[in-house]
């Protein structure tokens, strides 16, 4: 009986924090947010292809982890669901993803030699860095869009164990312990990306957080 409520509260989370990253400008038309199912760790919750700023609760869905949709729906899903499907089969810990092309960390994505890296305590989730994903390794050239398993799994891979992953020419995804953490750490990662980049224009050495300064954004 207490399955109901749970489900209802990441509902919530999900059209809310749809809203948010819409208002932030994290997402634009594109992108999308995640929640794994509380009723099945073997499932996540999606909406179909819509704007996120126009997600309400009709238009969720669900998905296994192989990116397949459960149930009766005929609406047009989101190609790059396997993001999600991937990174949830490879991290159980994981249970809200967001993706987005937010484009203060484009440039992150296509300079090898200026990794992404923590500037301030509330993006300190990003430790050493946020590795970079690149389809040409894994698919020789094409579109950048995760629009398969194979390349989904790719993309875990090189997530790792990392909060980040970032997608060369195309943008990021970003996990958290629930689907607000995701939102919270994607919102930080783009205005890490502005920060970082404004610092850079100084032409100085950036003091990038030492591992005794991160902590976890419940204890701020």
């Amino acid at each position: 009986m207490t399955i109901i409520p749970k489900l209802s509260a990441v509902f919530d989370d999900l059209i809310t924090g749809n809203h948010i990253l819409s208002h932030h400008r994290v997402v634009d038309c594109y992108g999308h947010l995640s929640a794994r199912d509380p009723r099945d760790p073997e499932q996540f919750l999606l909406a179909w292809a819509v704007a996120p700023a126009l997600v309400t609760e009709d238009d969720i869905l669900t998905f296994d982890l192989d990116g397949n949709r459960i149930g009766d729906d005929d609406r047009e899903l989101y190609s790059e669901r396997f993001i999600h499907a991937a990174i949830y089969a490879a991290r159980p810990d994981v249970h809200g993803i967001v993706h987005s092309h937010s484009p203060a960390v484009i440039p992150f994505t296509i300079v090898a030699d200026e990794p992404l890296r923590p500037v301030w305590h509330v993006s300190s989730f990003l430790n050493e860095g946020a590795p970079v994903f690149d389809t040409r390794a894994v698919a020789g050239d094409t579109d950048l869009l995760i629009k398969n398993m194979a390349l989904g799994r790719s993309l875990a891979e090189t997530l790792g164990s990392s909060a980040v992953v970032l997608m060369r020419g195309h943008g990021s995804s970003v996990i958290g312990r629930s689907a607000r953490e995701a939102v919270y750490r994607a919102i930080y990662t783009e205005q890490n990306a502005r920060i970082q980049s404004e610092a850079s224009r100084f032409g100085k050495p950036i003091q990038f957080l030492s591992p005794g300064k991160r902590c976890s954004w419940t204890s701020i």
